[in-house]
């Protein structure tokens, strides 16, 4: 017996009625719901890999890539470190009804600007079921209730998964309409989530070119994009090459898949011929293509055309670019470059504080990997993503960037003349 899927708009209503209920619970009620979820995601490990492997099986008999299956596919380890950053987040102070700022008025009105939640969060997202439990977690410690729509690829998995929250939430008391999963996986459902004007007060993208695409061109709620990663490194002339080949390969090769991977390497034209042979040594099984100069250097490398220096591969591929100074880094970097992470190595520190001044990203990392760049890295616990543009959040999102602030002002009878 086929299940008819529930319309996207009746769902929006459910989880738009559970945020006011959300934002009303104590710091202590969330955490141990936290804590609960949990439990039980552990408890139903076996219930929820059974879920993931009829998803694994799906994607690959339809041919679908490496980097792909690797995104989808969930072991023991992976549920234990879902159920792990559940605990972190609950560890993690509340955000809610912090004093951000407080002040009195000549006139004696007195100011406080507090933290309060968003309302209700919708998340999209593609074939990364871990999502499905830290979007929920995030959300619901900043007090918001949770609005997910998942991909195709993982759906059982997404199923499986806000099953056990869903039950675990009415375990704790909670209306388990704090998250809500969109149960239907088309392109059509998707643009009618992204259009859920008056329910949705932000709306979160964790995905591809593509589904950003869909965002810019379909959506009429508030959303923060959590874009491309088409990270740099950049090997300046005063670089310690052995450092930066440390670098590069740990940005490049520890998890190719993701954002903060290392995606283009540009190089300072007087240490290039010393320091791309090193490259082509040390980056075993990563394609390189680079520019003519790059070419000179490195014969048996592919050519790099205008795509490869703005792609984000998320695959064992790299693009290489010499520039003739930091000032042409920078621009080829601000040019080609997401928004997301770049790196510098060097030793000069004014080159470091220029290339930290100039290049347009959300977060620039001096001597150290791109893949630093990730909310626990930063010491947020778990991160619903990493913004690329600049308003009202940029960078790893944690918990305070999930609430909003509002003034309470306090009089004894002014009024204005």
């Amino acid at each position: 017996m086929t299940t008819v899927a529930t319309p996207v708009a009746d769902l929006a209503q459910k989880v738009k009625a559970a945020a006011p209920h959300v934002a009303a619970l104590t710091t202590d009620k969330k955490n141990q719901a936290l804590r609960l979820v949990a439990q039980e995601l552990l408890a139903a490990t076996e219930e929820i890999l059974l879920a993931n492997a009829e998803d694994i099986a799906r994607v690959e008999a339809e041919g679908v890539t490496a980097t792909v299956i690797d995104r989808l596919r969930l072991t023991p380890e992976k549920i234990a470190a879902m159920a792990q950053g559940l605990e972190q987040v609950a560890d993690l102070a509340d955000p809610v009804g912090e004093i951000t700022a407080q002040w009195t008025r000549p006139n004696g009105l007195s100011f406080t600007k507090i933290r309060v939640p968003l309302g209700v969060v919708g998340v999209i997202y593609e074939n990364r079921p871990n999502v499905t439990s830290d979007a929920f977690g995030l959300c619901f410690k900043a007090g918001n209730a949770a609005f997910l729509r998942g991909s195709s690829g993982a759906f059982a998995s997404n199923m499986a998964l806000a099953k056990v929250i869903r039950r675990a939430l009415q375990h704790a008391g909670i209306t388990p309409d704090a998250m809500v999963l969109v149960e239907e996986t088309s392109r059509q459902a998707a643009v009618t989530f992204m259009q859920q004007r008056g329910t949705i007060d932000c709306l979160i993208p964790r995905g591809g070119p593509s589904l950003i695409q869909s965002i810019l061109d379909h959506a009429t709620v508030p959303y923060v994009i959590d874009g491309d990663g088409n990270c740099h490194i950049y090997v300046d002339q005063d670089a310690d090459l052995t450092m930066a080949t440390k670098i590069l390969v740990n940005a490049k090769m520890q998890r190719p898949s993701v954002c903060n991977a290392a995606e283009s390497l540009v190089v300072h034209q007087k240490v290039a011929e010393q320091f791309l042979p090193q490259v082509a040594q040390a980056l075993v099984g990563v394609t390189l293509v680079g520019d003519a100069a790059s070419q000179k250097i490195l014969p048996s490398i592919g050519l790099a055309n205008e795509e490869d220096f703005g792609k984000e591969f998320l695959d064992l591929k790299i693009s290489i670019k010499i520039v003739d100074d930091l000032s042409a880094a920078i621009t080829h970097i601000n040019t080609y470059g997401t928004g997301h992470s770049e790196a510098i190595v060097t030793a000069d520190q004014a080159a470091a504080d220029r290339f930290a001044q100039e290049v347009d990203a959300a977060a620039v990392v001096v001597n150290a990997s791109t893949r630093f760049v990730d909310g626990e890295e930063f010491g947020f616990g778990a991160e619903i993503g990493i913004s690329t543009q600049k308003l009202h959040a940029r960078g790893p999102m944690g918990l305070p960037q999930l609430t909003t602030e509002k003034y309470v002002i306090k009089g004894t009878g002014q009024t204005r003349s």
